[in-house]
């Protein structure tokens, strides 16, 4: 019980920081809502499971690499939080910076035609595993809820969190954003989200570079 209560904390945040790094629409979630919006539920739905499959790749990944690293140079550790603390910062820049734009979320169609939903599944997770700010985003998360010290149950805590959550809030975005009810709504709403969001990511990312341990 005494472990649950001193990595609890950080699970938590790690959890949060995934939720909202999905609030705010990147290359996958505006592929999902271009492809809900243009083709159908069910695409969008097969594209978004593919997704959510890469983003548990990249997090076992993260989670387990990072846990070896630690094992190995505890001091790396000062590096890993410099770099995604660093991260969050400039996610909360960005967030800002689209609170601030008149612009609305630009999701198109995927290109080279229609697929199968196999074949929307697969272009997924090509899409996340090819995402090049996934890497530096999982080592942000990871690092919110990973100690030196942390035994493996921390990291896997994690790891099946963020996928559970990454299942539900993905098909959310392919069922809603069908809708051009919801298109409508999201578009009123965007400034306001972006500017929670920025606020958030400077929170913890702040808090991830003044953090000791």
């Amino acid at each position: 019980m005494q472990d649950i209560q001193l990595y609890l904390p950080g699970i938590l945040l790690a959890y949060s920081a995934f939720l909202l790094a999905i609030a705010s629409p990147g290359p996958n979630i505006l592929a999902v809502i271009g492809t809900s919006m243009a083709v159908n539920r069910s695409s969008g739905m097969a594209l978004a499971m593919g997704v959510a499959i890469g983003s548990f790749t990249w997090a076992i990944l993260t989670a387990f690499g990072l846990s070896a690293i630690l094992a190995t140079y505890a001091s790396a550790l000062i590096a890993i939080k410099i770099l995604g603390g660093l991260y969050l910062l400039w996610l909360a820049y960005k967030s800002f910076k689209s609170a601030a734009s008149p612009h609305d979320i630009d999701a198109k169609e995927l290109a080279g035609g229609r697929r199968t939903p196999i074949g929307y599944l697969k272009r997924g997770y090509i899409i996340q595993m090819t995402n090049p700010k996934a890497a530096l985003s999982w080592i942000a998360i990871i690092s919110l809820g990973l100690k030196p010290d942390a035994p493996i149950w921390v990291g896997a805590s994690i790891v099946i969190g963020t996928f559970f959550l990454s299942v539900t809030i993905h098909l959310l975005y392919a069922i809603a954003f069908s809708t051009p009810v919801m298109v409508r709504l999201y578009g009123k709403a965007r400034r306001v989200i972006q500017g929670v969001l920025g606020t958030f990511f400077a929170f913890a990312g702040l808090r991830l570079l003044t953090s000791r341990g």
